[in-house]
């Protein structure tokens, strides 16, 4: 493996380990702590919300001054710090404070992860999927440590070690490299442009709709095999049958871009993704669940290759990492956001199979208007060519 794919890989294998130390363990930490149900759910639902204000700062603060690895290692060794600290606190205030200041630092690291590697990948950006690939796996690995750690050593071990893995990822950041920029003021003018571009506009609609979906999946799964009556090793192993589904797409996602192009491969994930979710609203047993999640190599990182590979094809000089801040300020901030919040009141309301049938249309219903849209602009387009 050359070097222009061995950082970037590992970079993401011990970020996501770190994912998978940490954020399955949050609400029973906070269970554990004794909080309310609202106080919980402001504690789970802030963590997007930090993301959406902090991330774009970030990330247009590394672009302006062109220093993209002194930032990234600062958020590295400060996130570390507050996953470290973050375990020692009990009273509410406290714990959503420290809650609040490590997603300030942890959120903006995908960004930073996605421009370097595609910086460092060159005129081989097409192999973007099998550096992502080192998430997977990571992810994969940790997933099966860390419920064993945390039998043997108490909650605590799972935001300790997560600390641990960071301080690693921070050793292998320093051998990350960046695409140059020319130093220049934030310039949120520009930025803005890049935002009302229509090419833009409907690419940031539809990741929007990407993280509706899993805000959705990521958060209401559970409740829903739960309601199924599946045990808490069918839902384990739910997870890991989504996390080997991944490996394939990740392997061979220069070809699904070649096949299908950015675009093309965003809106199939999408697509596939709404099938999930409907699929989900009529499965009527665990094993159903389990034979769905095989979909989620189709999904998540279908739609993650495409929508990366996108930002960066239409970011402008200087706004690359920018643009991948903004990518996933929509897909993890805003669109996440929205699936989490919207999710509890229908769960409540109408169950957890509902939630799925609404959400499934929702998404549907986005990528149908986007299509339709771009349709008739290309029209438009057409008539006013010259005969």
């Amino acid at each position: 493996m050359s070097r222009r794919l061995v950082w970037p890989f590992a970079f993401n294998f011990f970020h996501f380990a770190a994912v998978a130390a940490s954020m399955p363990f949050l609400v029973l930490h906070y269970q554990q702590l004794g909080f309310t149900g609202t106080q919980i759910g402001l504690l789970t639902g802030i963590t997007p919300l930090v993301a959406l204000g902090f991330t774009p700062v970030w990330t247009g603060l590394a672009d302006r001054f062109n220093r993209h690895k002194l930032i990234l290692g600062f958020l590295l060794l400060s996130a570390a710090a507050a996953f470290f600290i973050f375990p020692l606190f009990k009273p509410f205030l406290p714990v959503l404070i420290i809650a609040v200041t490590y997603n300030i630092f942890f959120g903006p690291l995908t960004s930073f992860s996605d421009s370097s590697a595609m910086a460092m990948l060159g005129d081989q950006k097409n192999l973007y999927g099998r550096v992502r690939l080192g998430g997977t796996i990571g992810y994969g690995i940790m997933a099966l440590i860390s419920g064993s750690l945390v039998q043997l050593l108490g909650l605590k071990a799972a935001f300790w070690s997560c600390s641990g893995l960071l301080l690693a990822n921070f050793l292998v950041s320093r051998n990350m490299d960046f695409s140059e920029t020319e130093q220049q003021e934030i310039n949120w003018k520009k930025t803005l442009r890049l935002l009302a571009n229509r090419q833009w506009f409907f690419f940031i609609v539809l990741a929007f709709s990407g993280g509706i979906s899993l805000g959705v999946l990521n958060n209401y799964l559970f409740p829903l095999m739960r309601d199924l009556n599946a045990s808490e090793t069918a839902m384990g192993f739910a997870l890991t049958i989504g996390t080997l589904a991944e490996v394939p797409v990740m392997i061979f996602g220069d070809r699904l871009l070649k096949r299908f192009g950015s675009e093309g491969l965003l809106k199939t994930a999408l697509l596939i993704t709404v099938v999930r979710l409907l699929l989900c609203f009529f499965a009527g047993t665990p094993t159903a669940i389990l034979l769905i999640q095989l979909t989620n190599g189709m999904t998540f990182p279908a739609f993650w290759i495409a929508g990366v590979s996108l930002a960066d094809e239409n970011a402008p000089p200087g706004l690359h990492t920018t643009a991948q801040g903004i990518f996933n300020v929509l897909v993890w901030g805003v669109g996440n956001a929205a699936g989490g919040f919207a999710g509890g009141p229908l769960l409540e309301m109408y169950g957890s199979k509902s939630l799925f049938l609404v959400s499934g249309i929702v998404v549907l219903g986005i990528l149908i208007l986007v299509s339709v849209l771009q349709w008739v602009f290309q029209q438009n387009e057409k008539l006013k060519q010259p005969v």
